[in-house]
């Protein structure tokens, strides 16, 4: 089970994918989820390792007390973690799907859970080139005391489901087979 708010985006980008493929940079519409954005970030890809900040809510600035635009996501986490999610974020490109990553934030005043999504967005030709991204604390952010984050640590990488709902292949009544 991920957090309401990452269910939410999740969903928000399942309605927008279509035939197995991610959805158009151009079909996705800040205002249809108006609320969520100043914990959405927008992530390009310039190449596998590489993917810039390009848009970031102001929850993220906040939390971070910086501006992240340009930073390289990856740089975020820890090195240990790095290749693990660089492979998985190409894989989420090759196979459409969202990936959630549960990290646990470290500051120096503690630590708090968190969920970032990561959900391929297709640019103009088509092929993924970007992610929609989701900041989702687990627990109050204030346990910080305000301190800004120093690195994420993934715990768990889960997948928030394909572009396309799989199809049912067999269909049984009563222990016999009808579809």
């Amino acid at each position: 089970m991920f957090h309401s708010n990452t269910h939410r985006l999740i969903d928000y980008w399942r309605s927008k994918a279509v035939g197995g493929r991610p959805p158009a940079r151009h079909a996705i519409d800040p205002a249809e989820f108006a609320d969520l954005a100043p914990q959405v970030f927008m992530a390009g890809r310039v190449c596998s390792g590489i993917y810039p900040l390009r848009l970031v809510g102001g929850f993220l600035t906040a939390f971070h007390q910086r501006d992240l635009r340009q930073q390289n996501a990856l740089s975020l986490f820890q090195q240990r973690d790095r290749m693990t999610l660089q492979t998985t974020l190409e894989m989420a490109r090759r196979r459409p799907e969202p990936i959630v990553a549960t990290v646990d934030v470290s500051a120096e005043s503690g630590s708090i859970g968190m969920e970032i999504l990561f959900a391929p967005v297709a640019g103009t030709d088509g092929g993924p080139d970007r992610f929609l991204g989701l900041y989702q604390p687990l627990s109050l952010v204030a346990r910080l005391r305000g301190d800004p984050p120093m690195e994420f640590a993934v715990r768990e990488l889960r997948n928030g489901g394909a572009a396309e709902a799989p199809r049912l292949r067999l269909a049984a009544l009563d222990g016999r087979r009808i579809a």
